[in-house]
């Protein structure tokens, strides 16, 4: 099955009183294993960006000056989603900017159907807990010493991690549909893992020699618990 991790920056939190979305990074997912593929694109939110934004994401005016506006980019960003669920942290949250974003230049709204929130996720399986994406991957071991600031490409990429472990862990797509996979996988990315050599399997069989001094130490115990209660042999 074939999902899409994805994330957002924006100018603030309300599309309604007139924030946009500037950055949207995605992850393809295959059977929950990363292809390699990834979208990700910076957008002009022709507006001017609020300084509390701009000290959580690092997105400045000056940076964004030469970026296309959305609607130059939707075509190419609804070709990568194709029809496939779309994952997000607190995913109401982003769902409400790209469906907002894509209302203005006048291309139809992802369905709500396809949303599927990590964040609901975690609450069922963590209930009490810290919620953030922070504290999910400290709860998970994810390595996010590279996080800066926050990043829509970086945050789908950490966020795909935090997925695979809310719904299994690895060890979820060991032999499933493997030829199937293979087609649609195109370099595993390293922020996943490096690829190990594969070594041959251990002997760990006591050779004669072992055997014999084994028995002969046996010989020498006076009493082993081991029998104790036993007739003799």
């Amino acid at each position: 099955m074939r999902e899409i991790i994805f994330d957002t920056e924006t100018t603030g939190f309300d599309p309604a009183s007139g924030d946009r979305m500037v950055e949207i990074g995605c992850i393809e997912l295959f059977n929950r294993v990363p292809t390699g593929r990834t979208f990700h694109a910076y957008y002009h939110p022709q507006r001017a960006m609020p300084a509390a934004a701009e000290a959580i994401h690092g997105l400045s005016d000056m940076f964004l000056s030469d970026k296309p506006i959305f609607g130059h980019g939707a075509d190419e960003l609804l070709d990568f989603l194709e029809d496939s669920p779309l994952v997000a942290h607190n995913a109401r949250f982003d769902f409400g900017f790209l469906n907002h974003e894509l209302r203005l230049c006048g291309r139809p709204e992802v369905a709500m159907e396809r949303m599927i929130d990590t964040v609901a996720i975690a609450r069922t399986m963590h209930p009490g807990a810290k919620h953030s994406l922070d504290a999910l991957c400290t709860r998970y071991g994810i390595d996010r010493s590279h996080r800066v600031k926050h990043g829509a490409l970086l945050d789908a990429e950490l966020l795909a991690q935090l997925y695979i472990e809310l719904t299994g862990g690895r060890q979820i797509g060991l032999g499933l549909a493997q030829e199937e996979a293979s087609e649609h996988f195109r370099a595993e990315p390293a922020f996943f893992s490096a690829v190990r050599p594969v070594r041959p399997a251990r002997v760990f069989m006591a050779s004669a020699a072992e055997l014999e001094r084994h028995a002969a130490f046996v010989a020498t115990l006076d009493k082993p618990l081991w029998l104790d209660g036993s007739p003799p042999a």
